[in-house]
């Protein structure tokens, strides 16, 4: 491997990274505020890529069929939550929060999909993906959100391959790519830079910034951080934690609309990529402690630098080299909180 190589290699994985880093950062908004791995969070990528792409070609997305199901579905048990409680006043917000709201970009993809510019798909697609992940939180995960962290990371696997099951019957088993890719270089001090490269690393700094500063400067972002550290003192002092669940789920549901649309024209997505996308970003986010977003960023850069050089040297193990990082990290953090048992404990 000369020099040239090596910093070639080096650009894809920021490149990568920078795409990690936006997973990352998702996994850790959800992880943080209601305990949920959300081991399916890849699929909605996926589900971004798929959906773009079907606008492009002027087809209905499948996305839009997963929406309006999900939007019947929680109305209806959110309506039912309301009448056994007895709280009647409170279900037209429900029917506009759960049913009007999501059916509005499903509305606007059945009438405008043949007439929209390409800014116009990429924000119906924002639209219509991102509010899959609070519709699955509501039916999914909230029933059982005093369940323990290995059974809701149980079920959000499960969830992957019923979403893959669902994807593969609505968008079929052929691979895509969107349109409108980002190509050329930027020379700067004899060294040249893709404009690929810099294009994610732009956006994945905006949104680490943008969360930064919604995290310290809003009362939506200070509620999160509330339910985040301390989710019983945040309900007593009067934050909804199901709210704060729901808004950390749209938050993420936008990211992986985001990552869809800067992956697609890169690489080939089937129906059942998000698995393996969203493993790399939950790597990541393991050696950020799943608590930490500039450590999750990190780790993330790390992972994506792994990939790439791996891929020159050692193609065909890859995956496995950039699994096996992972294992390194867990076992430091498992002695530290063996430690931290023990220092905890009170003599006899």
């Amino acid at each position: 491997m000369d020099l040239q190589i090596a910093a070639i290699l080096f650009q894809d994985g920021i490149a990568n990274g920078a795409i990690y880093t936006m997973l990352a950062l998702g996994f850790v908004l959800i992880f943080t505020t209601t305990r949920i791995i959300f081991a399916s969070y890849g699929d909605l990528i996926a589900l971004s890529v798929l959906t773009l792409h079907a606008l492009q070609s002027g087809r209905l997305p499948g996305t839009a069929v997963l929406v309006v199901m999900l939007a019947i579905l929680v109305t209806a048990a959110e309506a039912w939550s309301l009448v056994r409680l007895g709280e009647f006043r409170k279900l037209p917000r429900a029917v506009s929060t759960w049913l009007i709201l999501p059916l509005l970009p499903v509305a606007a993809c059945f009438f405008l999909r043949h007439e929209l510019p390409y800014a116009g798909q990429i924000a119906l697609t924002v639209a219509l993906v991102m509010p899959i992940a609070p519709l699955l939180y509501r039916l999914v995960f909230q029933p059982i959100e005093r369940a323990s962290t290995l059974t809701l990371l149980i079920v959000a696997l499960v969830l992957h391959y019923v979403i893959a099951g669902f994807t593969l019957l609505t968008f079929g088993a052929e691979g895509v790519r969107t349109a409108g890719s980002v190509t050329g270089q930027v020379d700067i001090s004899s060294i040249s830079i893709g404009i690929q490269v810099i294009v994610f690393v732009l956006v994945a700094t905006s949104l680490a910034t943008g969360l930064a500063l919604f995290f310290s400067f809003t009362v939506s972002g200070k509620a999160l951080r509330a339910t985040a550290y301390n989710s019983e003192g945040a309900r007593l002092v009067g934050i909804s934690t199901r709210g704060s669940a729901v808004f950390a789920f749209l938050l993420a549901g936008a990211i992986a609309a985001i990552i869809g649309i800067l992956i697609g024209p890169t690489i080939t997505i089937y129906y059942d990529s998000g698995l393996m996308i969203g493993l790399k970003g939950f790597v990541g986010a393991v050696l950020g402690g799943f608590v930490s977003y500039p450590l999750a960023a990190l780790g993330s850069v790390l992972v994506g630098l792994v990939e790439a050089y791996a891929s020159f040297s050692a193609s065909s193990y890859k995956e496995i080299i950039v699994f096996l990082s992972i294992i390194p990290i867990v076992l430091l953090r498992w002695i530290g909180a063996r430690h931290d048992v023990e220092d905890e404990e009170e003599p006899a």
